[in-house]
């Protein structure tokens, strides 16, 4: 297998460098055959690499950036301002083949908007989304996009969300007829609108995707679905939502076990078993959103992400850059199009 550099954007998100080491530390451990490259501030990545033992790590190079694009920052000023910002060091270590992909907990629009002009969009791609995976009812997981990077959308760029989706549920869930839904405040076809009906006439003609109508939002967990698509305002404030519940559902939790002593006494006895339960309901778990219709391998992690969140959004960048998934997204437009015309 041919080893994987991953550029890792070390200054972005609000717990800052150090989320990142610790997470690249148990990263180098699961994936003992990836190299990183670190950027960011060379000599605060150089003290905290020290402190975890990682300094002269034979899988570790750091790559340094004189700036931060702060969360606050608008994307049209970051991208002007901050040439040398460690996101857009990252996503041009991307750009001139260095690495395969970058995971960046940075500032979304501007992530988004610094990918778009140093990676550019896949031919025939209108729009690059925000795509991650959520949990279902009977296990497994489906993909949903876009969460954010397109507020307002078109008929023709949610019918593309569909087939990018497709392509990544075939290539990264293992499905080979991906069910693909537009999320809608019903599912018979008068409800939503215009926007909505016209993808969903686009999805009906199409040979390529297998499209199983509308779907509410009470199902966005029930397994209807392996692709869910929606313009990036509907799409934020579901995933934000559903993870407001996650959180407090857990904190509800937490505090009736710690209220008596019997609770204690069963989870003590059932651990294993809740914890599974528990950790189905973590975001953390499945943190990462990938930015597809790029011409690279973009990852969103979230901006309060911890050491674990930022893994599994590390784990989920080299899943989809060993599969070449923006090739895979490619080909199958490609095909989408000249049906089309």
């Amino acid at each position: 297998m041919a080893t994987l550099t991953l550029a890792l954007d070390a200054m972005g998100g609000d717990n800052g460098p150090s989320i990142v080491i610790e997470a690249l530390k148990k990263a180098l451990t699961t994936h003992p055959t990836v190299q990183f490259i670190v950027v960011g501030d060379e000599a605060e990545i150089q003290s905290l690499l020290s402190s975890a033992q990682l300094s002269e790590h034979p899988r570790v190079t750091i790559a340094h950036a004189s700036q931060t694009v702060e969360m606050t920052d608008k994307p049209g000023y970051s991208l002007r301002a901050k040439p040398d910002s460690s996101m857009r060091v990252a996503l041009e270590l991307v750009a001139n083949e260095q690495a395969a992909a970058c995971v960046s907990a940075g500032n979304t629009g501007a992530l988004m908007t610094k990918a778009y002009f140093a990676l550019k969009t896949l031919p025939g791609v209108l729009r690059p989304a925000l795509m991650s995976a959520i949990p279902q009812h009977q296990g497994g997981s489906a993909f949903v996009l876009d969460l954010g990077a397109n507020p307002v959308c078109d008929s023709d760029t949610l019918f593309q969300f569909g087939v990018m989706g497709s392509v990544a549920a075939q290539e990264v869930l293992g499905i080979a007829q991906p069910r693909v839904a537009l999320l809608n405040i019903g599912e018979e076809d008068t409800k939503g609108n215009d926007v909505v009906k016209a993808a969903a006439a686009l999805f009906q003609q199409s040979s390529h995707i297998h499209y199983i109508g509308f779907l509410e939002g009470d199902d966005l967990f029930a397994g209807k679905a392996d692709v869910i698509v929606c313009d990036g305002f509907v799409g934020n404030v579901a995933l934000k939502s559903c993870e407001g519940l996650a959180d407090l559902l857990l904190s509800n939790i937490r505090a009736n076990i710690e209220a008596h002593w019997l609770t204690r006494w069963f989870v003590k006895l059932f651990y294993q078993r809740l914890q599974r339960s528990w950790d189905w309901l973590k975001p953390d778990h499945y943190n990462g959103a990938s930015l597809i219709g790029l011409r690279g391998v973009v990852i969103k992690s979230h901006g309060d992400a911890n050491a674990r969140a930022f893994e599994s959004a590390i784990a989920q960048a080299i899943e989809a850059a060993q599969r070449s998934l923006p090739n895979q997204i490619k080909d199958r437009v490609e095909q989408v199009l000249l049906e089309q015309e």
